[in-house]
């Protein structure tokens, strides 16, 4: 029989994890409680998972995104060079390993795709939003080991990089799409024990590389099982936005036709309401999959603008469900 200040403890603990889960975006927590909102990784494979049957959320508290003692991080490795025969130069990317990393062990592996104007390491360094999360929802069984990504869209000269306009960038990271199986990937799978499986293997990224993405995934359906695109750009196919300028250039005059062999197990797409400048071109993508019957969803999701507060809310839904089969 519990004695009644253990009682007063757990009933305490419970009205604190209630006003945790309850808290949304406008007003987040800065208090670290695991929220038992999703469902554990182990509680995922009791059961052939959908990752289409389950609401993606967008009010992840504060404190999934903060620094906290006692988690482990894992290991980025920095600045990572390897060659790319699709610039003519030497490329970077950085590399998060996840905690407890065994290298005698085969991971998952997700490449992350910047923004235009990033690099490597704009979702993937010390301390940074996507490092943090995932750490955290490792550390909470809200994902799985994974190693991720973080590659650069310039593939050119990198001694030229400072003094190439918006428009020779727009072109210059379509080379991108080529330019990951060709040479990175097969860089990674050389240098780090992740699997080469397109069932094990994911793309995601926001604005252009929220476009970069849904290119490299279905240029590239059989490497790429998994794919993630938040608030993409134009580009990616003949679209009536932004006509006349070098954002409204396609690099697919369609989106192919998935065979039952590469569907993707997992397409998620989602765009802010208040996002100034893809709503439409967004939920375009998605008129056309669904007019192709491919599977996809995609959220418009309520108050959220183009930014990495949006960014982040995106990631946690895409790593609740990315490699659960």
């Amino acid at each position: 029989m519990r004695k009644p200040t253990a009682i007063l403890l757990i009933l305490f603990a419970v009205v604190l994890t209630a006003c945790s889960s309850s808290t949304g975006k406008d007003s987040p927590t800065n208090t670290y409680i695991p929220e038992p909102i999703d469902e554990t990784v182990a509680e995922k494979h009791e059961e052939a998972f959908d990752p289409y049957a389950t609401e993606n959320r967008y009010d992840v508290a504060d404190s999934y995104f903060e620094k906290h003692a006692g988690v482990d991080y894992g290991t980025v490795e920095k600045d990572v060079t390897y060659y790319s025969t699709v610039a003519g130069d030497n490329k970077q990317c950085n590399v998060l390993l996840p905690a407890g990393f065994d290298k005698s062990r085969t991971y998952p592996v997700m490449y992350v795709v910047h923004g235009f104007g990033g690099s490597h390491d704009s979702q993937i360094d010390d301390d940074s939003y996507l490092t943090l999360l995932y750490g955290n929802m490792l550390h909470d069984n809200l994902t799985v080991p994974m190693i991720l990504v973080n590659l650069d869209m310039y593939t050119d000269k990198l001694a030229d990089k400072d003094d190439k306009s918006d428009e020779e960038l727009r072109y210059i990271y379509d080379k991108v799409i080529t330019e990951i199986t060709t040479d990175l990937m097969p860089f990674i799978e050389a240098t780090y024990p992740v699997s080469a499986e397109r069932e094990d293997t994911a793309v995601a990224g926001m604005s252009e590389g929220g476009a970069k993405s849904l290119c490299i995934g279905f240029e590239h359906l059989d490497r790429f099982g998994w794919i993630a695109s938040f608030a993409p750009d134009t580009g990616v196919i003949p679209t009536e936005y932004y006509k006349g300028t070098f954002w409204n250039t396609p690099y697919m005059d369609e989106f192919p036709q998935p065979t039952a062999e590469n569907t993707p197990y997992y397409l998620y797409m989602t765009v802010g309401s208040k996002d100034p400048y893809n709503v439409d071109c967004t939920l375009y993508y998605r008129d056309v999959l669904d007019g192709m019957g491919v599977k996809n969803q995609t959220d418009l999701v309520e108050g959220y603008e183009h930014n990495p507060t949006f960014w982040r809310q995106c990631f946690y839904n895409f790593l609740t469900k990315v490699f659960h089969q």
